[in-house]
């Protein structure tokens, strides 16, 4: 059963019970398969799944670069741990993810992988299809790197719905949830900043290297048209002057990461809710 939106487009009855379901507004889990993730399902237990009982597939999309403190893959590792924590509650499965992006000025970093575009386009739009193919309706990216990527996934996604009558929505986990950095630490956050390097300390903090880290690491982002430089001078780019350092607190990190969560799980259910009352 597809989520509802929780507005009062719906008949009150309806609505009534998604509000019981959710409970403080976040989606509740919902009976499911054995697992959540699409390669570790049989094709006989997908098939008697999708559609008729799971219509929504999240795919992460990442790239390989450094991350100040933190581990290499730090974009591949967030939007993979949004994904699994959200699969239940909006009763979606979990595609794997695409490790591989287009990472631009931090690909000389040691570690670092970037892919041109004109070869992750096509490639993209072909994991996209293929997910359509298998009787997805509803596809949701979580990604986890900006830069070019970010509008290329966005552009792909409005290509893939519009073709393959498929509905798609792309989410920018670090900017739709600044509100929640600026709640819990007070402050912006970075690439590799306390944002980011609070949410890997939540999934595992051994992929945190405290010990390594200095604060000459850190710079903020330049205005923009002001100057570039390749590589970037500095591994952990803040947002704003004197914001964003990793302050490696453990206990704001489980809490920016449950946050965090929390609000793309309602989004999610949302959008999938007004789609259904539109009839889309």
């Amino acid at each position: 059963m597809d989520c509802r939106t929780l507005t009062g487009r719906l008949p009150l009855v309806l609505a009534g019970a998604v509000l019981l379901a959710l409970g403080a507004g976040v989606a509740t889990a919902q009976p499911g398969p054995t697992t959540r993730e699409l390669e570790r399902l049989n094709w006989m237990e997908f098939r008697e799944l999708v559609p008729a009982k799971v219509r929504t597939v999240i795919v992460p999309f990442g790239t390989v670069e450094e991350h100040g403190a933190g581990p290499n893959g730090t974009d591949i590792l967030a939007p993979l741990a949004i994904a699994r924590d959200i699969a239940p509650r909006v009763n979606a499965l979990v595609a794997p993810a695409v490790p591989y992006g287009m990472t631009g000025s931090l690909d000389a970093y040691p570690g670092g992988l970037t892919i041109p575009e004109e070869a992750y386009r096509p490639y993209i739009k072909a994991v996209l299809a293929g997910l359509a193919k298998n009787r997805f309706k509803n596809i949701i990216l979580i990604n986890g790197h900006g830069g070019g990527q970010s509008s290329v996934l966005s552009a792909v996604a409005a290509e893939v719905g519009r073709d393959l009558n498929v509905r798609t929505l792309v989410v920018n986990w670090w900017t739709y949830c600044s509100d929640v950095t600026l709640k819990v630490f007070g402050e912006d956050g970075g690439h590799a900043g306390e944002n980011e390097n609070a949410f890997v300390m939540a999934i595992d903090p051994a992929l945190v290297h405290k010990d390594r880290y200095t604060a000459d690491m850190a710079l903020a982002n330049p205005p923009s048209g002001t100057w570039t430089a390749y590589p970037h001078p500095a591994p952990i780019m803040l947002y704003k002057e004197g914001q964003g350092y990793p302050m490696f607190d453990l206990a704001k990190a489980k809490q920016y990461f449950a946050a965090v969560n929390d609000k793309i799980a309602r989004l999610v259910v949302d959008v999938i809710g007004r789609w259904d009352a539109m009839g889309l």
